[in-house]
């Protein structure tokens, strides 16, 4: 059943992409970035589907299996021992910037980020090929409604994932994870950064060239709920400000995708 779901959501992207209503390829993107970026994802996807009418085993949704990607060169800790993946989902928003009109030469200052996530856990767990292409691929696609919408009914194009959660800041040192919707309660988790590394020189950047944010691995504080302990953002795209504050407004966002990989006990 698992992997009949797993295959159907695969099959129901080319439907969905095949509509010009939703979602929109972003039109800078249409002869460069975009076009290579969705032609490779569909190549790899006809392929799973070719082996897939031809094995005779089915996938298996199963997350225990899933395995978070690492930096050959200053990797992230690992998750603590004991700790075992609940959720892995694929975050789209943006990183939020601020300026100070009056100093042009000096960096944006970070001001959180929102993200819609989207539930990639059955793809971590028996495609992971497919699972590291979805922030590049999910970046070259409007998001027609805002990130911290109650309608939990968009798909993150031009995939069938699901909504899971949402992702935003509730001060200015407090990422939040709420993954509690109408379909699966995981759980809510206000986070502290405990490290950050540079994402690989060749990660996907963004619209505008901006390159992809870091890696985090991020603390769940002592009032999360569900179990959840651990948070990661890997396979990031895009995101970063630019240098400096010349010519930028006092506040501007830039928009970014990436995996999350959320831990907590049995």
């Amino acid at each position: 059943m698992y992997g009949s779901t797993i295959l159907a959501t695969f099959l129901g992207a080319s439907t969905v992409f095949a509509a010009p209503t939703w979602p929109l390829l972003h039109p800078g993107l249409t002869n460069t970035v975009g076009h290579e970026t969705v032609a490779d994802y569909f190549n790899l996807l006809a392929q799973k589907i070719d082996i897939a009418k031809l094995s005779k085993s089915i996938p298996k949704c199963d997350i225990s299996k899933a395995k978070i990607p690492t930096l050959a060169a200053n990797p992230l800790p690992t998750p603590d021992s004991g700790l075992v993946v609940k959720h892995v989902a694929i975050g789209r928003g943006t990183q939020n910037y601020t300026c100070d009109a009056s100093k042009p030469t000096e960096a944006p200052t970070a001001n959180g980020a929102v993200a819609t996530l989207f539930d990639a856990s059955c793809i971590a767990a028996a495609y992971p090929d497919l699972l590291h292409m979805l922030p590049k691929l999910a970046l070259q696609f409007d998001l027609p409604y805002s990130p911290l919408s109650d309608d939990n009914s968009k798909k993150m194009g031009p995939t069938e994932l699901i909504v899971s959660g949402k992702h935003f800041f509730t001060n200015s040192t407090t990422p939040f994870f709420n993954l509690d919707t109408k379909r699966k309660q995981i759980g809510e988790a206000p986070c502290s950064k405990l490290n950050a590394t540079a994402a690989p020189a060749d990660a996907p950047k963004g619209r505008k060239g901006e390159i992809a944010v870091p890696w985090l691995r991020l603390a769940a504080n002592p009032d999360a709920t569900g179990g959840l302990h651990q948070v990661f953002r890997v396979e990031t795209a895009g995101g970063s400000s630019p240098a400096t504050c010349e010519g930028q407004p006092a506040a501007f966002t830039v928009e970014y995708a990436a995996e999350y990989w959320f831990y907590g006990s049995t």
